[in-house]
């Protein structure tokens, strides 16, 4: 049993990277998917209907959902971005208050 668990916590690390690039991946696909979907709709609209600018109005719905989702997937790594950045070892460290040194580097040593 306990070369199993130490098995699958050596896949883990190879599999991470992996999920991560399907991830990024998958907001090209779904921005792709989301503007042939507008076209699509665009060009049933125009076949029912018969008004051929229908077919315009189903591109922008394509394109305002490809635009949706890239929002969706910043406002995702937005908040993994600041979860990070609370993290105690990525912090920004408070300077020294020792300005001995910062004092030296503006003046003149003869």
């Amino acid at each position: 049993m306990d070369n199993k668990v130490n098995g699958e916590e050596e896949h883990k690390p190879r599999i991470k990277p992996i999920i991560e690039a399907a991830d990024s991946l998958s907001l090209g696909i779904s921005m792709v998917v989301a503007v042939l979907m507008g076209v699509g709709i665009g060009f049933l609209l125009r076949s029912l209907t018969g008004i051929g600018w229908l077919l315009w109005v189903g591109v922008f719905i394509g394109i305002g959902a490809a635009i949706l989702n890239v929002y969706k997937a910043y406002s995702k790594q937005y908040k993994v971005m600041q979860d990070l950045a609370k993290e105690p070892r990525y912090a920004m460290k408070k300077q020294l208050q020792d300005n001995d040194d910062d004092e030296d580097y503006g003046e003149k040593n003869y």
